[in-house]
């Protein structure tokens, strides 16, 4: 009668992982896969997972007195892995509102992709009407918005803004930083 083989594995520092026969007649076989730099690499994904992270910082501050939408220089690329894949995009940024009008006090805010598509617009006209003297607000902005690009290819994520009545806006306002995050998620 045989005994139960084991393979004791010590870890570098405390610790240990023991490979144990199975139990059952037979011969069971355990591919391992080629060391390349990565052991164990998943190459199938599951819904959900997130794939790779693309982040970048800007504080270069960005003045508009327009209606039209405007980038505010807010950008990163990311290469997605399958074209099923979905896009997270998550942006902050600081932001200033001025007026000296005295009414109609609004902003918006919007997500393009490759600088022609948009995407998902955050605020449109968002603010207050008031009517004595010259007033501004300074806010941080998040968007967040999950896009389905149905693309490999390299695909590039900008914050647009605009001013949606009279004054003037500002981006990454008196030098603060603002952040884009791309995540790539498995479909």
């Amino acid at each position: 009668m045989g005994g139960i083989m084991s393979i004791v594995l010590q870890g570098s520092t405390s610790g240990s992982v023991t490979l144990q026969e199975p139990a059952v007649a037979g011969t069971t076989v355990l591919t391992l896969p080629a060391v390349s730099g990565t052991v164990l690499t998943d190459t199938s994904p599951k819904a959900g997972n997130v794939l790779q992270v693309v982040s970048a910082t800007y504080s270069t501050n960005v003045n508009i007195s327009t209606t039209s939408w405007t980038s505010t220089g807010i950008t990163a690329s990311i290469t997605p892995t399958s074209a099923s894949n979905k896009v997270f995009i998550a942006i902050n940024n600081p932001m200033r509102r001025n007026n000296s009008s005295g009414v109609d006090y609004g902003m918006g805010v919007a997500i393009y992709r490759n600088n022609s598509t948009s995407i998902f617009t955050g605020m449109t006209n968002l603010g207050y009407t008031y009517t004595v003297g010259n007033m501004a607000f300074s806010l941080l902005v998040p968007l967040f918005y999950l896009d389905s690009p149905a693309t490999t290819s390299s695909t590039a994520y900008t914050m647009y803004f605009n001013c949606a009545s009279n004054g003037t806006m500002s981006s990454c306002v008196d030098g603060n930083v603002a952040t884009i995050t791309l995540m790539e998620i498995a479909a």
